[in-house]
């Protein structure tokens, strides 16, 4: 059996606790049963875009240590755009994985890392497509604000953990966040740690690792 990771990404707060992270985790489970692998460890980043021209991401960080220091080498997730819906991000993060020998496996794309003229062009067109889906949904969302504004005068965007004109005290604790996120605590341990402190949540509520990911990450909440 070849050991793999699994890596799930849901992009909004709503999708934290809805299908997204159960029907990734069986896509993954299932193709890895009838091919030979064991899923060793999940890596899910919770609330975090596909479409950041960046794979600076707390649970991917947090895999690619994994990857250099245990001798797990291979990467399975459902389909491409759950690792990145820009294309640049996606070929840029295969090679990177390429050259430290990784294997990245989508359940949807099969070969996904072939250098086979026709798997690459594929693998851009699959990202093309991501991207373009992207663009779509944020023109959609972008109109549906401008129908709001116009009946109402008024539609507020998003408003991050911190700046929130009425919660100033939002900023002392996104601090301690950040400090016990530099001293190496997971997003676990930092809600654990802010519940002893009797540092509740903007609605008077318990901390939770996902709610501080999705801080962190700068997702609105």
């Amino acid at each position: 059996m070849v050991k793999a990771f699994s890596y799930l990404r849901v992009s909004g707060r709503g999708q934290v606790d809805g299908d997204g992270f159960p029907r990734q985790r069986q896509a993954i489970k299932t193709w890895a049963a009838a091919n030979g692998h064991r899923v060793v460890q999940e890596f899910r980043e919770a609330g975090v875009t596909g479409d950041r021209e960046t794979m600076d991401r707390p649970a991917w960080a947090d895999m690619m240590t994994a990857l250099h220091s245990d001798g797990v080498k291979t990467i399975i997730v459902e389909k491409l755009d759950r690792l990145s819906r820009q294309l640049m991000i996606q070929e840029a993060t295969i090679a990177e994985l390429q050259k430290n020998g990784f294997t990245l496996i989508s359940v949807q794309e099969p070969d996904l890392m072939s250098n086979d003229p026709t798997r690459v062009a594929f693998r851009q067109m699959m990202g093309v497509f991501a991207q373009y889906d992207k663009t779509q949904i944020v023109l959609k969302l972008r109109a549906a604000r401008q129908r709001v504004r116009a009946k109402e005068g008024r539609c507020e965007g998003r408003i991050f953990y911190g700046q929130h004109p009425d919660h100033p005290e939002e900023l002392k604790i996104l601090a301690r966040m950040r400090t016990l996120r530099a001293a190496g605590l997971g997003f676990d341990r930092i809600a654990a740690k802010l519940n002893a402190e009797q540092l509740p949540t903007r609605t008077g509520k318990r901390w939770h690792g996902v709610v501080v990911n999705r801080i962190l990450t700068r997702e609105v909440i």
